[in-house]
C-alpha cells in the first residue's frame, strides 16, 4: 500500500475531509482531537466542546493541525484515527 506522508501541523486537513475522516471512521467529532496537546488545553476545547457545534469543531481542527489527534491516515472509505495496532494492522495489511 502506498501513502503520502503529511506533516498536519504545517498543512491540516481541510474541513471537509476531517468529517469525511469521521465518519469514516465512525468516531464523533470530539475523538479527532488531541485533548493531550498544549493547543488543545490553551484553547480550553474541554469546556468548548460541550457547545460546540461539528462545523465549528471541524473549522478548528482544520485551523490548527496541533488539535488534531495522531496519527491519522485517510484512504479510499476508510480513516484510522490514533493507533490502534489491530485497527492499523487489519486496515493496512
Amino acid at each position: 500500500m502506498t501513502f503520502d506522508a503529511i506533516d498536519i501541523v504545517k498543512a491540516p486537513p481541510s474541513a471537509a475531509k476531517l468529517k469525511a475522516a469521521a465518519r469514516s471512521a465512525g468516531v464523533p467529532t470530539s475523538k479527532l482531537f488531541n485533548t493531550s496537546g498544549e493547543s488543545y488545553r490553551a484553547g480550553n476545547f474541554k469546556a468548548k466542546l460541550e457547545t460546540m457545534t461539528d462545523a465549528d469543531a471541524f473549522a478548528a481542527l482544520a485551523a490548527d493541525g496541533k488539535l488534531i489527534k495522531r496519527p491519522l491516515a485517510i484512504g479510499d472509505g476508510f480513516a484510522l484515527v490514533g493507533f490502534k495496532e489491530p485497527d492499523w494492522a487489519a486496515k493496512l495489511s
